[in-house]
């Protein structure tokens, strides 16, 4: 029923695009003329056959709302370039206006994607009361079976509802009675659970095992197989993987990445254009700025106006960063680089100015310009470091798996400057860890309007 009444809105977005089209190409409301009439009939025929193959009808029910968008604009375009083209192979392409058929695409993708915004807030909301909510027994051990009653729970707007937990090793409460994790009943025969989702209508079984329960997996799907039951099996891996990572075609094998870039698909396509564009208008911008910073460090002690030192980049390729420099030459013991402290003696009036307003990192943007670096991503660190530190904060290398950035999640909430601490370089990885488990270019933009909302200056900057 609700598949039907998808279609019937997408229809009637398209014939509503298609409407709009003409009184944005004529100036005014009339009727379509027979060709576009023509048109419009062929796209509607074609959104209904083309839309279910892009998985708009699937769903989605707790998954990406940005991907549905996606997908949707994706569908329509390939609607219209189809409908183009039999309009050419029966010679009606003549009569079809170019500049309708623009209007059209755009109008109705505006149209698609705000519908579907519209009822998925509507659903939203419903789910929020409790409404359209899909009972779910999970079958898993306590702890990782309370993580998932919690993202359950925290999360209302997906419509899932914990009733069951299947946990064969579960111990009996202290007075004898059944055990619950959080009010959720639980259950330690497996004969029992089956029953029970049988006779409760329990559409949704997430199997929360271990490999090692492969037998116990195995009958589960087995004995559940003539039921229309979606059993989803929903490993534990967060002791392994350090990012949330879909399930990825490899060779036409699924396959989990335990530890990999989270964002080297199609997303992050956006971020490249914008580090590049953006490094080119800071540098054309400030280049009167930059200029008089250079000539300011040339004169404030003799030595090169750029600081110069090798860094990791993306999957740990070394490169060489651009600062202006701050400090008196001087020379560094072999295999050690020591931090800048407050009152050091190292740096110069001009320097200090410059660190603690955080200008010395403005030459960067030339990484960007060349790829080295990004605009917002984990801060690089020296390689001398980076060696102590990944023995002593755990996932310390993996912020290496995408490109180092000029700012930062952890240096808008206050993470930069000197780590003098092994704690404060934890932080400061837990911080960058949570940025690449939840990286989107939305984020990248909140990141960049922190940086430049509370200024380049902080009280650990020296």
């Amino acid at each position: 029923m609700l598949s039907v009444l998808a279609r019937i809105i997408d229809i009637a977005a398209v014939t509503a695009g298609a409407l709009a089209a003409a009184f944005l190409h004529r100036g005014q409301f009339a009727p379509l003329g027979d060709a576009e009439r023509v048109s419009l009939a062929f796209n509607c025929l074609l959104a209904i056959w083309m839309f279910p193959a892009f998985g708009i009808y699937r769903s989605w029910r707790g998954k990406r709302l940005l991907d549905l968008f996606a997908r949707v604009v994706l569908a329509w375009i390939a609607v219209e370039c189809v409908g183009v083209l039999l309009s050419f192979s029966v010679h009606r392409a003549e009569s079809l206006s170019r500049l309708w058929l623009a209007w059209w695409a755009l109008a109705t993708a505006v149209l698609l994607v705000a519908s579907k915004a519209l009822v998925y807030a509507v659903l939203k909301g419903l789910r929020r009361e409790g409404y359209n909510q899909k009972a779910v027994a999970v079958a898993g051990g306590e702890r990782y079976g309370r993580f998932l009653i919690d993202q359950m729970r925290g999360h209302p707007e997906a419509g899932f509802r914990p009733v069951l937990l299947f946990d064969e090793d579960a111990a009996l409460a202290a007075n004898g009675s059944a055990p619950s994790v959080d009010d959720v009943p639980v259950e330690r025969d497996l004969d029992t659970l089956l029953d029970a989702v049988r006779a409760h209508g329990i559409r949704e079984l997430w199997l929360a095992l271990p490999i090692t329960k492969e037998r116990t997996i195995h009958r589960i799907v087995m004995e559940l197989r003539d039921e229309f039951v979606n059993i989803r099996f929903i490993p534990d891996v967060r002791s392994l993987a350090l990012f949330s990572q879909p399930v990825v075609d490899l060779l036409g094998v699924p396959a989990i990445n335990l530890a990999a870039s989270p964002v080297t698909d199609l997303r992050v396509l956006p971020k490249l254009v914008f580090d590049r564009l953006f490094a080119a208008a800071v540098l054309a911008a400030l280049s009167p700025l930059l200029i008089a910073i250079a000539v300011a460090v040339k004169l404030s002690s003799p030595g090169p106006v750029f600081f110069r030192q090798r860094r990791k980049g993306l999957d740990g390729n070394e490169f060489e960063i651009y600062k202006f420099r701050s400090m008196k030459m001087h020379a560094e013991t072999t295999g050690r680089v020591t931090q800048a402290r407050r009152n050091d003696p190292r740096i110069t009036r001009v320097g200090a100015f410059l660190r603690r307003t955080s200008l010395d990192e403005l030459p960067q943007f030339i990484n960007v310009l060349k790829g080295e670096m990004s605009v917002v991503g984990p801060r690089p660190h020296a390689i001398e470091h980076d060696d102590i530190y990944k023995g002593l904060v755990r996932g310390y290398m993996l912020r290496y798996r995408i490109k180092p950035g000029i700012t930062g999640w952890a240096q808008v909430n206050g993470f930069r400057g000197e780590t003098d601490r092994v704690e404060k370089m934890r932080d400061r990885v837990r911080f960058d860890l949570h940025y690449m488990q939840n990286w989107s270019f939305a984020l990248d933009l909140k990141i960049v309007a922190m940086t430049m909302w509370k200024g380049f200056a902080g009280q650990n900057a020296y």
